[in-house]
């Protein structure tokens, strides 16, 4: 489980091949032993160092052995953070493509040769990550998690800013944020208080 964990840090600092490594080298031990306590929310640790090495599909994938997990075992610790990586990498997946498509059509030398119109998709492609971010609230609220809902709700405002709904974005994020009476050196409410900060503007 030390393995899992320190993979999972190693990730978050950049060093994702290694942390990458150590998480599959943890999770195998684990499954050696006969043991599978944790494994959805590890499978969701390993889909968010997949995420931060860039492969979303590979994320997403794990994201939903985890959940037929969860559905199976009823093992619903990390069940909110789960959807909301599911939201965030669905994003991420989206924007991979675009980036593909763009760098084909931009090898094709012409004129008349305009941004592809991806808002059919687009717009899908958020509605399903809303309905994750919603979801992962959803599923914190019930489980009184205050630290995952806080994740899940910026992530909720962030779709949101980029939508043009930042008046909506900020009054989610403050009332949440405003519950917290404590911890505001950890990252997660310095990342919220600094998106409150660019909501207001």
């Amino acid at each position: 489980m030390g393995s899992v964990l320190r993979g999972w840090a190693l990730a978050e600092q950049g060093q994702n091949e290694e942390g990458l490594t150590q998480i599959h080298q943890g999770m195998a031990t684990l499954h050696a032993v006969g043991s599978e306590i944790e494994r959805p929310s590890f499978l969701a640790l390993l889909a968010e160092a997949y995420g931060k090495a860039g492969q979303a599909e590979n994320g997403l994938a794990l994201l939903a052995e985890a959940l037929a997990m969860v559905d199976k075992s009823g093992e619903r610790l990390y069940e909110a953070e789960m959807y909301r990586l599911k939201g965030e990498l669905t994003l991420q997946q989206a924007n991979q493509k675009v980036k593909g498509k763009r760098r084909k059509k931009s090898s094709v030398v012409s004129s008349q040769l305009s941004v592809p119109n991806f808002q059919s998709p687009a717009v899908k492609v958020q509605s399903e990550a809303e309905e994750c971010f919603h979801k992962a609230i959803e599923i914190a609220r019930k489980q009184q998690a205050k630290s995952l809902e806080l994740r899940a709700t910026m992530s909720l405002a962030r779709l949101w800013r980029q939508q043009g709904k930042k008046a909506e974005a900020h009054g989610m994020l403050s009332e949440i944020y405003n519950w917290f009476t404590e911890g505001f050196d950890t990252k997660d409410l310095q990342e919220a208080k600094a998106l409150l900060e660019e909501l207001r503007h």
